[in-house]
């Protein structure tokens, strides 16, 4: 489990490390998935929910849930390496991500409400691969390591 817990960390300051250039950079101002956590949330619970909760609920998620997910599901996905096994594990949360979280917070299917085409849809792919690449690369040297 504990080879889980250190990949779902790797992989969740990657995203956060992606999340934050994104933000410094200035890309994609109006596709704000945290934002429109926030948003949701702050509806949910019938009062103004802080900034840091949709960012700590990300990374605690991607680092615990995530990557105990991944940890089980390492030898049935399909590939011979950890990015393989990687990769697809972000294509399907990616999947996941695009058809059922992004309406649920009010962006629509891949984000389509944004009216901004491909680029949200393709913009949160690479944010899932880079969690998933990375939480995959390094739960295989992880289990190398430590069989």
């Amino acid at each position: 489990m504990w080879k889980s817990l250190v990949a779902g960390l790797s992989g969740a300051t990657a995203h956060f490390l992606l999340m934050f250039l994104k933000s410094w950079f200035g890309l994609l101002p109006t596709f704000q998935p945290y934002e429109s956590l926030q948003k949701t949330l702050s509806h949910f619970v019938g009062t103004e929910v802080h900034p840091v909760v949709p960012w700590a609920l990300s990374f605690i998620s991607g680092a615990t849930i995530l990557g105990f997910a991944f940890g089980r599901s390492y030898r049935f996905l399909p590939g011979n390496n950890g990015v393989m096994k990687g990769a697809t594990f972000g294509i399907i949360a990616w999947a996941v991500m695009g058809f059922i979280f992004f309406p649920l917070i009010g962006l629509g299917l891949f984000s389509s409400n944004l009216d901004l085409g491909l680029v949200p849809a393709i913009f949160s792919l690479v944010m899932l691969l880079t969690y998933s690449v990375v939480m995959g690369v390094i739960y295989a040297a992880l289990h190398k390591a430590w069989p």
